[in-house]
């Protein structure tokens, strides 16, 4: 039986987590379509980062140990993926510049 008791800001903060959490898919697909593949944006990780923060804030203030549970340890997975995208990129400038400076000199000749 589902609880509507809960104070009306609870319940929009909870259904803003749930929004916000829901929306990274939208995100996502109108990427993939827009790629003609799938792919995963960026913003896909910072949506994840916050809906499920807030969803953990209201399943804290619920009570609930398993919703509790299930939205602990995921900042930590999709920080980890904004680490490697940003990693990801930091090698791919380097190459580039790397590449830029392996031409030959200017002016030599």
């Amino acid at each position: 039986m589902m609880d509507w008791t809960d104070t009306p800001w609870w319940l929009a903060f909870g259904l803003l987590g749930n929004a916000t959490f829901a929306s990274r898919f939208l995100v996502q697909w109108i990427a993939s379509e827009r790629a003609g593949e799938s792919v995963v944006p960026e913003i896909f990780w910072y949506l994840s980062i916050v809906g499920s923060f807030i969803l953990l804030l209201y399943a804290i203030h619920l009570k609930n140990l398993v919703f509790t549970l299930a939205y602990l340890p995921n900042a930590a997975i999709y920080m980890r993926n904004l680490a490697l995208i940003r990693r990801k990129r930091r090698l791919l400038q380097a190459a580039v510049l790397e590449g830029e400076g392996a031409g030959p000199a200017e002016g030599g000749g």
